[in-house]
């Protein structure tokens, strides 16, 4: 496949699709990682491969995955556990190949990768079978983005490597056939920004607009801002600014809605009976986060992973059937934080934690900083150039 004029950088191909914003945000995680470690000697390509590559109805997966997490979610949960059968999705994917295997194998003979790193479960099979056939050989890497609910076709025997986020999540991938000098338990991959000590609270919140003195609450839903973000910002609002004339506040809200414009302007627009900030898609989460106190969120595994490397408790208010219903068990089992979907039980919560419950919050603050892996994408990077390395 390779046939590289001299002094041409080395090219890395990461493969994704953006179903959910996770593995958009791992793939740049780790060419941000790559450009950090070793400047312009890599050419870094992120691609869609099933947007933008693809027939229908492949391409219009993305677009079918937000419509049914906004409208039915329970569906996705159900397809979800129906692929878990081993057999279901590998039979799946084979019935594909003959649709799909012409635009894939067109799109690595034009990026033509000395190195290919998949961050998305359905991008393994085929362009591995793909490689085989056309007799590639630039190594093949997987970075699994899910924290604990992981689908076995993340899986295949025939990858360099594959980073998995924990102990539990390497047996599953020995279960699936791969042998164990494949496998790395990694943790998930983050910006290189989250591995970085963070700045003083004090200096973070003068420049974000945060009060300075108050305990302060973070509320996030993904990159799209979807879920109930405004009734939970007003049933916390009331709660902390103490439901009295004469009661000190508990504590201020700080919202960030991502691309969701509707949502950041009705927040906007109201008055508030405790200090709220709020803003749109920022690109500087790590530093949102240091600035806060705890963190209210669905439970996807990146926002997770993220809180733990600021000791940031975290208050999970739903998640992603099937696909998310993990994280919760790993928040709960490492007492990091709490589950309620309730917002009336959301907001006690964090006015305990602010008030009473402080210590509750300290403790859960210290371990996660405990298990928090920072550094998962310094560690990814450096094992799979290595690869380049030796072969």
């Amino acid at each position: 496949m390779v046939n590289r004029m001299a002094g041409s950088p080395t090219k890395i191909l990461i493969l994704m699709s953006a179903t959910g914003g996770g593995h958009l945000a791992t793939a740049r995680a780790l060419k941000s990682t790559i450009e950090q470690l070793y400047g312009a000697r890599f050419q870094v390509d992120i691609v869609d491969l099933l947007v933008d590559h693809m027939p229908w109805p492949f391409k219009s997966f993305p677009e079918s995955y937000r419509f049914t997490m906004n409208n039915a979610p329970w569906l996705h949960g159900f397809a979800y556990e129906a692929g878990m059968r081993s057999t279901t999705s590998k039979s799946l994917l084979r019935a594909s190949y003959e649709i799909v295997r012409k635009p894939v194998s067109e799109a690595l003979e034009h990026y033509c990768p000395d190195l290919i790193i998949s961050v998305h479960p359905l991008l393994q099979t085929v362009p591995l079978r793909v490689l085989r056939v056309r007799g590639y050989t630039a190594p093949f890497v997987t970075v699994v983005t899910d924290l604990v609910s992981v689908h076995p076709v993340w899986f295949d025997p025939r990858v360099a490597l594959c980073f998995v986020p924990s102990e539990d999540v390497r047996k599953l991938a020995l279960r699936a056939g791969l042998q164990a000098d494949q496998v790395r338990v990694s943790g998930l991959a983050l910006r290189p920004e989250f591995a970085e000590p963070p700045r003083p609270k004090d200096v973070l919140r003068h420049e974000l607009g945060i009060a300075p003195d108050l305990p302060a609450v973070l509320l996030v839903s993904g990159a799209e801002g979807t879920g109930p973000l405004d009734e939970i910002a007003e049933t916390l609002a009331y709660r902390l600014s103490g439901a009295g004339p004469n009661t000190a506040l508990l504590g201020q809200i700080v919202v960030v809605c991502g691309h969701n414009q509707r949502l950041l302007a009705r927040l906007e627009g109201r008055h508030w009976p405790v200090p709220l900030c709020v803003t749109g898609f920022v690109d500087n989460m790590w530093d949102w986060m240091a600035a806060c106190d705890c963190i209210v969120t669905k439970a996807g595994p990146g926002t997770i992973a993220e809180a733990l490397t600021r000791g940031l408790p975290i208050l999970l208010s739903g998640y992603v059937p099937g696909q998310e219903e993990g994280n919760v068990d790993y928040v709960l089992e490492n007492r990091v934080g709490a589950f309620i979907e309730k917002p009336a039980g959301i907001s006690d919560t964090v006015a305990g934690w602010f008030g009473s419950e402080r210590h509750v919050l300290e403790e859960m603050s210290e371990k996660a900083c405990q298990i928090a892996r920072p550094g998962a994408s310094f560690e990814i990077i450096h094992a799979t150039v290595s690869l380049l390395e030796t072969a």
